[in-house]
């Protein structure tokens, strides 16, 4: 119910919001003497920016399951697997979630978590993550992972990119028919100076979006860092994790999973980094260390 209310509120502001810089700019004026009907503009770009989000959203298990090659653990088959199924218990009691499934996948250090429903989630951990950190480690990875679930974070994310979804369509749409009325002269109709303005416009924005959308993600990541401390009683066990991590190369995610990774390269593309410098979550831990 918590999900339904929030999802009809965030498209109600997002309509609010849209109609204030409208009337703000005089935009809607512009537009109505243009023969531009924004309240059907306004809907159209509501629905479709919304559709593809919550679509990946709702098919997010079988991508992952699909993309990642992860199997399932129905039945553990050695003890490795049972600690693993059953530390993911003891984390997801104490962060007060069902059970998720719990997954393994080939490839080198990192771990997911997704699913559309927090009481119906997945988290799979790679073979090398496995191999390359001790069972406290692992252990604070898995907190992370389910702190992502606890919180929320795969829904906020999808309601997120609805939101710049909306934003990127409409503007496009608006300033590519002023652009073709302005520009190519176009009286009756959408001449080709729209879709060609269009088009752009949509990368532009598009690329604009992404920032903000990447700035959301890495302040999920503190969080759920913050989580896997509360979960193990001390900050320690993540932070050892999140050294070993920056030791070795972390195995690549698909990009539909990259914002539900333990971690990331960002390299110079750092304002589109899904996940903060590892350095930076470091020192948000010690924080917690330092004022507790």
């Amino acid at each position: 119910m918590k999900r339904i209310i929030l999802f009809v509120a965030t498209n109600v502001a997002v309509l609010l919001v849209l109609s204030i810089v409208l009337k703000l700019f005089g935009l809607d004026q512009a537009m109505a003497g243009q023969g531009i009907a924004y309240g059907q503009l306004l809907a159209y770009s509501l629905v479709v920016g919304f559709t593809g989000a919550i679509i990946s959203l709702l098919m997010s298990k079988t991508i992952a399951k699909w993309s990642t090659g992860a199997q399932v653990i129905e039945s553990p088959r050695n003890e490795a697997e049972a600690w693993l199924v059953e530390t993911v218990r003891k984390l997801a009691t104490a962060a007060g979630v069902a059970m998720p499934e719990v997954a393994i996948y080939d490839g080198a250090p990192n771990a997911f978590a997704t699913g559309a429903f927090k009481n119906s989630a997945l988290v799979a951990v790679s073979t090398g993550l496995l191999q390359s950190m001790n069972k406290e480690e692992v252990e604070a990875v898995l907190g992370h992972e389910i702190a992502h679930v606890a919180n929320g974070d795969m829904v906020t994310l999808t309601l997120i990119q609805g939101v710049v979804n909306t934003f990127v369509i409409f503007l496009a749409r608006v300033v590519g028919s002023i652009v073709d009325r302005a520009v190519f002269r176009s009286e009756r109709g959408n001449g080709p100076g729209y879709f060609i303005s269009v088009l752009v416009l949509e990368i532009i924005f598009g690329v604009l979006a992404s920032i903000i959308v990447a700035w959301f993600s890495r302040q999920r990541e503190f969080r759920a860092d913050a989580g896997s401390a509360q979960y193990l009683g001390s900050p320690t066990p993540m932070v050892n994790a999140l050294r070993r991590l920056a030791a070795a190369e972390p195995g690549e995610l698909p990009k539909a999973l990259k914002a539900f990774g333990i971690t990331e390269r960002p390299g110079i593309m750092a304002l589109f980094a899904t996940h903060p410098p590892i350095e930076a979550r470091i020192a948000a831990l010690q924080g917690r260390v330092a004022g507790s």
